[in-house]
């Protein structure tokens, strides 16, 4: 047989295409478009998980804030709840320390002192007729009321007046017997012996001061008056260690001329009964003498004065053992409770001795005792 060459293809030939409709054709082509096609689909899904991761991120860095501002808020309602509880407990503490000292200040017992605005209202006609049924119930109260120092003349009485500043009359009327009995007149006080008659009246205190007046006053009336206490204000207030309620004391008890004495209880009780606002003694007798009629002048001089001495005190006041408290308007500035006040009240009231040693018939307490004598005296 002959040989047959062998078909050699040109390399620029190109065989017919022919369709590959076998399985395997079909599934090599899917697979080729499928390598061809992921490329793609992985750069996409990619993108979205590295959307998905920022989302993350973005929730994971803002999920603290919620955390964060919700434990910020927690910390500003423990701040705020617990400057809440420390400005009550200030509050609490003032109120407290208000309440404190408004009970030390304003003791409730006081509260009567609230009928005062009442009178201040009240008009002058309205205060004169207070003025005169407080004199009228004072007369009912004290009808024995009296002159409280012992004598016998209007010398002693004088004498008496003078030694009686800066102590009680009690302490004078303890000390004027041994007096009067060395020198019982004018002219025998002028001639005795300084020292002498320092000693004499030195339990009533300023012994000096009250020697030097009892010396000029007792030579005054030896030379210009004849040895006679005068019965004139004028004439009077002209003697050493004499002023107007002196004078006025020996006028009243001693010659039945009308006259008002201011001493400390007549000024105080004045002011308290809304008679005077004054201070000054000439002051409050003027102002006294223009609500009064002149012949209430001296009885009511001794009924203040004694009301003075036994119930309206000057530092506690017995206003709830006080017979004309609906009259007062300083009514509340003492001790108001009617048991307690009692235990306030003195002399005869008191149930203990006057301060005279020969008080008058009608006195209803006690003679005051005589001065005990000296350690060592026979």
């Amino acid at each position: 047989m002959p040989d047959r060459k062998p078909t050699v293809r040109k390399s620029g030939a190109s065989r017919p295409a022919t369709r590959d409709t076998s399985p395997v054709g079909k599934t090599s082509a899917g697979k080729k478009a499928a390598v061809n096609a992921t490329p793609e689909k992985p750069t996409a899904t990619k993108k979205a998980a590295a959307k998905k991761t920022v989302t993350k991120k973005a929730v994971a860095a803002a999920e603290p804030a919620p955390v964060k501002k919700a434990a910020a808020k927690k910390t500003a309602a423990k701040k705020t709840a617990a400057a809440k509880k420390t400005a009550a407990k200030k509050t609490a503490a003032k109120k407290t320390a208000t309440k404190s000292a408004a009970a030390k200040k304003a003791p409730a017992k006081k509260a009567p002192a609230k009928k005062a605005p009442a009178f201040k209202r009240e008009s002058r006609a309205a205060m004169v007729r207070r003025a005169h049924q407080i004199n009228r119930e004072l007369a009912e109260l004290y009808p024995y009321a009296h002159p409280e120092l012992d004598f016998t003349n209007p010398f002693e009485l004088l004498v008496a007046t003078v030694l009686s500043a800066q102590t009680t009359d009690l302490r004078v009327n303890q000390t004027t017997p041994r007096l009067f009995a060395v020198c019982p007149t004018p002219e025998d006080m002028a001639a005795m012996d300084p020292e002498r008659l320092e000693e004499l009246i030195r339990p009533t205190g300023f012994f000096r001061a009250k020697t030097k007046s009892l010396l000029g006053l007792s030579t005054a009336l030896r030379d210009r008056f004849g040895g006679e206490v005068p019965g004139r204000l004028e004439d009077l207030v002209t003697l050493p260690g004499v002023g107007r309620k002196t004078a006025n004391v020996v006028l009243g008890n001693a010659f039945g001329v009308p006259g008002i004495t201011v001493d400390t209880h007549f000024g105080r009780l004045a002011r308290r009964f809304g008679w005077t606002t004054a201070e000054d003694a000439e002051k409050v007798e003027a102002d006294v003498a223009a609500i009064f009629p002149e012949s209430e002048w001296t009885m009511l001089s001794h009924r203040v004065v004694f009301h003075g001495r036994r119930v309206c005190h000057s530092r506690k006041p017995a206003c709830g053992a006080c017979a004309i408290a609906p009259l007062c308007p300083a009514y509340g500035e003492g001790e108001t409770d009617p048991e307690k006040a009692k235990k306030l009240l003195k002399y005869e009231l008191g149930g203990q001795p006057g301060q005279r040693l020969k008080p008058p018939a009608d006195y209803p307490g006690q003679p005051a005792p005589p001065m005990a004598p000296p350690v060592g005296a026979s």
